[in-house]
């Protein structure tokens, strides 16, 4: 009888966890009622419940006696596994519940290179002081991360239409104007914008090469790339005038902004989860810090940091012509 009570015990691991509850509430109240009270449930799905287990078991737990229920000795196994069980998955509860609740422990953070090396990196050294129990893991890379599979914990992306598998919200707006190096500026006389040479994107950033393309269809880019980062780089460096999000460009002491753009060259700032984690501790500490700080940084995203409004440009020998053709298109 004995082995039989351990193998049914096994066999109960497999079983819903709702059962072993059942019947540990009624073994630790002797009876329906008492354990309908502790389960908050009525006493006929008590009686149902224990009745369809006893009978996936193939034994009898429970004696039915004119005061209560009394465990059998194949209930008494039972009851020593199932108690363990209980106790295991109480165990488990505590540290997911604790882990959840202390603000510690490790968050995975994707996001576009531009945004990992000109915008988050102060903001996440701040994070560190103010948070020193989360480790901040950061992935960086043009390809969205799967977030329902856990790829990542929280991501910050540009766009205007998130997952509709995801949570989160608006945190700003990148505004793009048009940036060269004072290197390549200078001695260049004032001419039309489709002359000079160009940096462009390739068709990760379609979104971009199609607005820049009805922007100034007479440009062609000598150098394209799949990176912002890249973008930045290869316009200081002075291979050409390029278009670029001013929150970054206007951090870059050798960057001069030649002319503005219209109005639909924007990415909306993203700042997602999944709905599984937005209230976990340490995952909604981070939600709120970055957004907060992202808020301060909304001029400077908006093109109205170093160098003004995006619309206006710089004193150099391009502006008047650079702003004549802008208007134009």
């Amino acid at each position: 009888m004995a082995e039989t009570a351990k193998a049914s015990c096994m066999d109960a691991r497999a079983q819903n966890w709702d059962d072993l509850r059942y019947f540990l509430a009624v073994a630790k109240t002797g009876s329906l009622s008492g354990a309908a009270r502790r389960l908050g449930v009525n006493h006929s799905t008590v009686f149902r419940r224990i009745g369809a287990f006893e009978e996936g078991l193939g034994v009898r737990l429970f004696e039915r006696l004119p005061n209560g229920y009394l465990l059998t000795q194949a209930g008494e196994a039972m009851q020593e596994g199932a108690l363990r069980v209980e106790d295991e998955i109480a165990s488990l509860s505590r540290k997911v519940t604790g882990q959840d609740l202390r603000l510690s422990g490790t968050i995975r953070v994707t996001t576009l290179d531009m945004l990992a090396f000109g915008l988050l990196p102060r903001h996440l050294a701040k994070f560190r002081t103010d948070y020193p129990g989360i480790e901040v893991e950061l992935i960086v890379g043009n390809a969205a991360l799967n977030l329902n599979r856990r790829e990542a914990d929280i991501a910050l992306r540009v766009g205007n239409a998130p997952p509709e598998t995801l949570v989160g919200r608006r945190v700003g707006r990148l505004v793009f104007a048009i940036y060269a190096s004072k290197t390549y500026l200078a001695g260049k006389s004032a001419v039309e914008l489709a002359a000079h040479d160009w940096v462009g994107f390739d068709t990760e950033h379609a979104a971009l090469t199609r607005r820049f393309g009805a922007f100034l269809p007479s440009a062609e880019p000598l150098f394209r790339t799949n990176s912002i980062a890249a973008a930045i780089a290869a316009t200081k460096a002075g291979i050409g005038l390029a278009p670029l999000p001013c929150g970054l460009a206007d951090l870059e002491a050798d960057l001069v902004r030649v002319a503005a753009l219209p109005g639909d060259f924007t990415l909306d700032l993203w700042l997602l989860t999944h709905e599984d984690l937005r209230q976990t501790a340490r995952i909604r500490a981070f939600l709120d810090f970055l957004a907060g700080e992202l808020a301060r940084e909304a001029p400077l995203l908006k093109g109205n940091g170093r160098d003004g409004p995006a619309s206006s440009m710089q004193n150099d020998p391009m502006n008047a012509e650079a702003r004549a053709s802008a208007t134009r298109r």
